[in-house]
């Protein structure tokens, strides 16, 4: 095999230390991915009888408060102006998203100015007295009181869990923010936009390199095709960036993920929503949100008269599906403990990512992560040629 490094997932995380491991250290990296296309979930295209571009795993919005990311990202692409505001539909009204002054002057029916407004809160959020929250459902009412709560934040996390919060822990949820403010810009990050020419054009970038091969549609557990796990681990350095508990055959039992389901849908009008993103807080609407992507590029001359829409639904993945979310119960916690060791003592092999982590991990904090593991455990090894200190799931 012809490559100085393997790296398994062609996403963010695994691309980044692709690019720069080749362009760093001039040495010769293969990517692999199983999907038939690169750039993991940020995968976006044209959809075929519009134009539209569609973020294929759901909606990507690229932010950052990282200078270093910041400006590694802007080697590749320019970003846009646009900053994500949502809302959510709650008993046919629409309201600003997330709970801001706005929205609770409107759910409430008055004119509260900030002040009046956090003693409200503050009244609300006094219910259980002082009492521990002992699930979900009373630490979100401690936090920012019952009417909002079960207004905003109930059904639709009862939706995206499909569990009664009643019945989750109540660590699932440090802080519900409220904004005194009628601001209802969604991130507070210093920078924001998304890609001029796409997620995909982005991608490809990165990959577009001498030293860099990419091969789809190659699983790493695949034996019949030579870059597979048994032939690979030990030869080559690996970053692997796939799921932790299939990289170990599951042998401390199944991580706990959540997935999405999207259905999508091309209507005959130019404009659906007049947003990107709108939430559906009621149990009533199966869906968590609906996605309109014109709306992320105003800029472009998409059709006046076609529109795209994608419902977004949330479940437990089974073993078949493409995890998204980690779950993270006190079981899985335990399983990550034993991966870790695992993972410690396997030869040259570094995991990397949100699947191979199991963190959640926005674009901006993948790209850092990435950074930084060629910081400090991949420079060492192709600059100086110390040996590489395998791992990097923490539990």
């Amino acid at each position: 095999m012809d490559a100085d490094l393997v790296v398994v997932g062609s996403g963010f995380f695994g691309l980044t230390v692709a690019e720069r491991i080749a362009e760093e250290y001039g040495r010769k990296v293969l990517v692999i991915d199983r999907r038939p296309h690169i750039g993991g979930n940020a995968y976006s295209e044209a959809e075929q009888s519009t134009g539209i571009e569609v973020h294929r795993y759901g909606a990507h919005l690229f932010h950052t408060s990282n200078e270093r990311v910041w400006e590694y990202v802007n080697r590749f692409t320019a970003f846009t102006s646009y900053v994500h505001r949502v809302y959510t539909t709650h008993r046919g009204e629409v309201f600003p998203m997330p709970i801001n002054l706005g929205t609770i002057n409107q759910f409430f029916r008055s004119a509260h100015g900030p002040d009046a407004a956090r003693e409200l809160v503050k009244e609300l959020s006094a219910e259980l007295g002082g009492k521990k929250p002992e699930n979900l459902d009373e630490q979100g009412v401690s936090l920012i009181g019952r009417p909002l709560y079960e207004a905003f934040i109930r059904e639709y996390t009862a939706k995206q869990w499909q569990t009664d919060p009643r019945e989750l822990p109540a660590s699932i949820i440090s802080r519900l923010p409220v904004r005194y403010t009628y601001d209802n810009r969604y991130f507070n990050d210093t920078h924001e936009g998304l890609p001029v020419d796409g997620y995909t054009a982005w991608i490809e970038r990165m990959a577009d390199h001498k030293n860099i091969e990419v091969r789809l549609d190659v699983d790493f557990f695949d034996e019949s095709q030579p870059v597979n796990k048994s032939n690979v681990v030990g030869n080559v350095p690996v970053v692997y960036t796939g799921p932790v508990d299939r990289y170990f055959d599951y042998a401390e039992g199944d991580l706990s993920w959540r997935t999405l389901d999207f259905e999508e849908e091309v209507l005959p009008v130019g404009d659906f929503q007049g947003t990107p993103v709108m939430n559906y807080a009621d149990a009533d609407v199966p869906y968590t949100r609906i996605h309109e992507f014109r709306h992320f590029h105003p800029e472009r001359e998409y059709p006046t008269d076609k529109t795209v829409i994608m419902r977004e639904f949330s479940r437990f993945a089974e073993k078949s599906d493409e995890p998204y979310y980690p779950v993270n119960t006190t079981a899985d916690r335990q399983r990550l403990l034993a991966y870790r060791d695992l993972a410690a003592n396997e030869k040259d092999v570094l995991f990397g990512g949100r699947l191979g982590t199991y963190k959640y991990l926005d674009m901006h904090m993948a790209i850092g992560a990435a950074l930084s593991m060629v910081d400090n455990k991949l420079a060492p090894h192709f600059g100086a040629g110390a040996g590489i200190e395998s791992g990097g799931v923490d539990a």
